[in-house]
């Protein structure tokens, strides 16, 4: 019999149109629930297309009342009342590309406007002055707390964290509009914030005292990404479907997903949970790609890596107290914190007699994406060159378990980098170069 062919939500983060339209969808409402009752002010930590913004629209859903939508799901052996709240929903990855405090002021002010529910008021001129007034008219109207609910809070930074002067600029305009977060206490049933980074000196961080970072709480460590369990219950059919694909059977094509695509750890003694980008990707086009290097290396983060000269070869097996990764952006030391809240590195174990995490990469599609996606831009090289010249070949005779070739393909590589007058510049191109494909040979 020919297999109904499932709808995959790639690049589809609104829980509503999911729910709708038939997508695939991996039920976490019980989570959302305890979530949503979990404290007022709440921030996560996740990396980028790891499910933060489809987690913010389910949490809109939910506090607008939206029961219909979340039928034959765990929620509703936990929710009986569905009361419904006014939401403000605002996603800053628009305010992204600002590289001034007046052009991030506008695209801030752009996005209140472009809520619903939003009334101009002349006597309001800055960002905090509107979300303030947003919130206090939505609460007069309705005699109901207000749910603020913002994916990507820390987008509108990201891209100056080499620049200070432009940091601390624009790091005004931010906290200016979150001040009214606090303020209006009495005004807020729920505050859910978002992002890649921590910067303390927010004032998300600095003057809401009681916001509870739930970053690394065991409790809400798969609300984001697929768990083993999930993917042998819920996402099995696809599994079965892929296997078909590529000729093997589902415990096989279950390996080879679990490799590529599995291994984040948000907690010391959390279940892993797989990559939802990549998976998801690879059900939809049937091959195993590395779909979530393909869609971007942060700029901010190569930058800082570049600032702080990584060593690229060190990070496989990292043994470091949780105020070494978990530190606020703006007082980084090293690109530690950076590599793990952007998910190159990730938690493997925990020592609780010295409190110490073991940091490692997380999975095959990490690895190859340090060698195709993140040291090309690190080091200057040309991606091609490392994609369909020498690392391509090396690795490939590695695979086969041809060392001889392998060493071949090294001494025609080595043997190629030039020698000559004006040694002095040539020997430090060379080192870059030998130095990169020794961090190839360490990550494979």
């Amino acid at each position: 019999m020919e297999q109904i062919m499932r709808k995959y939500p790639v690049g589809i983060q609104t829980f509503e149109r999911i729910i709708k339209e038939g997508f695939v969808y991996v039920d976490k409402t019980d989570i959302v629930w305890e979530l949503a009752h979990y404290a007022t002010y709440i921030f996560m930590s996740r990396p980028r297309r790891f499910g933060k913004s489809l987690l913010t629209s389910t949490l809109e859903s939910y506090f607008k009342g939206d029961r219909e939508l979340f039928e034959g799901l765990k929620i509703m052996k936990l929710e009986k009342e569905w009361t419904p709240y006014p939401v403000i929903h605002l996603d800053l990855s628009s305010t992204k590309g600002r590289f001034t405090a007046q052009e991030l002021r506008r695209a801030l002010i752009l996005l209140l406007k472009r809520q619903d529910v939003y009334e101009e008021n002349p006597d309001e001129e800055t960002p905090g002055e509107k979300l303030e007034g947003l919130i206090r008219r939505l609460y007069k109207k309705t005699g109901k707390q207000v749910a603020v609910i913002i994916d990507e809070y820390d987008a509108p930074l990201l891209d100056v964290l080499h620049d200070q002067a432009t940091l601390d600029a624009m790091r005004k305009v931010m906290q200016e509009f979150y001040v009214p977060l606090k303020a209006n206490e009495q005004y807020v049933k729920f505050c859910f914030i978002t992002g890649v980074t921590k910067f303390s000196q927010l004032s998300i961080f600095s003057t809401i005292n009681n916001l509870a970072n739930i970053s690394l709480e065991e409790t809400f460590a798969t609300i984001c990404g697929f768990t083993e369990e999930e993917l042998c219950t819920t996402l099995w059919p696809d599994v079965e479907r892929l296997a078909a694909v590529f000729k093997i059977t589902p415990d096989e094509m279950h390996d080879k997903l679990k490799l590529r695509y599995d291994g984040y750890h948000f907690a010391a003694d959390a279940p892993e949970v797989y990559n939802p980008f990549s998976l998801l990707n690879c059900f939809l086009h049937g091959k195993l790609k590395n779909y979530w290097f393909a869609s971007g290396t942060p700029t901010f983060l190569i930058k800082q890596m570049q600032h702080f000269h990584t060593d690229i070869t060190s990070l496989d097996s990292l043994d470091v107290p949780e105020s070494a990764f978990d530190q606020p952006t703006e007082n980084m030391k090293d690109a530690l914190p950076l590599l793990y809240q952007s998910g190159y590195l990730t938690i493997k174990d925990y020592d609780p007699d010295t409190e110490a995490y073991i940091l490692s990469i997380p999975n095959q599609e990490v690895r190859v994406g340090y060698v195709n996606g993140l040291l090309p831009t690190y080091t200057g090289l040309d991606s091609g060159d490392v994609q369909l010249g020498f690392a391509a070949k090396f690795w490939k005779a590695l695979r086969q378990s041809d060392i001889d070739l392998a060493m071949s393909h090294m001494q025609s590589y080595l043997a190629g980098i030039p020698y000559v007058e004006g040694f002095k510049q040539k020997l430090a191109e060379a080192a870059t170069k030998e130095g990169f494909y020794e961090a190839v040979a360490w990550i494979w």
